[in-house]
């Protein structure tokens, strides 16, 4: 990996080029294990493989998918390139097909502590008590965050923004005056990772949600903490996301495990 020295940290700190993730992630992605099945759903985008992995799908319908009914028996290390798309579905693809290499070697995820209960709201749960009264952004709308409005100064910044957020070019501002930074996973498919790692680093991170790969190298990147999913129910996720669940799968198919770096 290459390596660049940020001229606004302490001239003694090192920090890797956010952009070498890419990188990364196919490294982790070299087999030749074959893709047995991969599901497009609304909100989530499953790869089965030797094991199975996600990614959030890109949140918009198109009939124009020319690849589609050709993916299936092709190896992991030719699909999972397509991360680095600019094609949303492509990276898309390439993301959840790469968190499959990664959930097939990585150890990780067995060291993290479970959640409980089971919710897409967990990690916030668990974080309240750190957080509370403190600037917080998160990079992402999760359903049901709200709840937590009154109890912190609570930013949240949306690619697809509803009244109640701010887009995404309030990152430049919000972020690094941030003190706690929930950053989607899903930033990494969607190229917004590198300059948002940049922004938040002087907040506490944490990167999370389905879409986050378990891989130690993320603390180098500034990740303080990994909240990730491990599958439960392979044959239940797999019907929830056909069938268009979105925060269903929390009470079906996976739970959130956590770990600091």
């Amino acid at each position: 990996m290459s390596v660049f020295i940020d001229r606004n940290l302490p001239t003694d700190l090192f920090m890797i080029n956010p952009r070498e993730i890419y990188d990364l992630l196919l490294d982790y992605a070299t087999t030749d294990t074959q893709i047995k099945e991969l599901t497009i759903g609304i909100t989530w985008t499953l790869c089965q493989a030797e094991a199975m992995g996600l990614c959030m799908s890109p949140g918009f319908a198109t009939r124009t998918l020319p690849w589609s009914g050709t993916l299936v028996n092709r190896p992991i290390r030719e699909i999972a390139t397509w991360v680095r798309s600019w094609d949303s579905y492509q990276s898309t693809v390439g993301m959840a097909v790469i968190n499959s290499a990664i959930n097939q070697r990585s150890h990780l995820a067995a060291k993290a502590t479970p959640l409980s209960p089971s919710s897409n709201l967990a990690v916030f749960e668990h974080f309240l008590p750190q957080i509370e009264g403190k600037k917080i952004a998160v990079i992402g709308r999760y359903p049901g965050l709200s709840r937590y409005a009154d109890k912190m100064d609570l930013n949240v910044i949306e690619l697809q923004p509803t009244p109640e957020d701010y887009p995404a070019p309030a990152s430049e501002y919000i972020l690094p005056e941030a003190e706690w930074v929930f950053l989607t996973g899903t930033s990494i498919a969607n190229k917004t990772f590198p300059r948002l790692i940049e922004l938040a680093r002087n907040a506490k991170l944490i990167l999370m949600g389905p879409t986050a790969p378990w891989l130690p190298e993320l603390k180098d990147f500034g990740i303080d903490y990994l909240a990730g999913v491990t599958v439960t129910d392979e044959k239940a996720l797999k019907e929830t996301v056909s069938e268009g669940g979105g925060v269903r799968i929390f009470q079906t198919g996976v739970e959130y495990r956590i770990i600091e770096f």
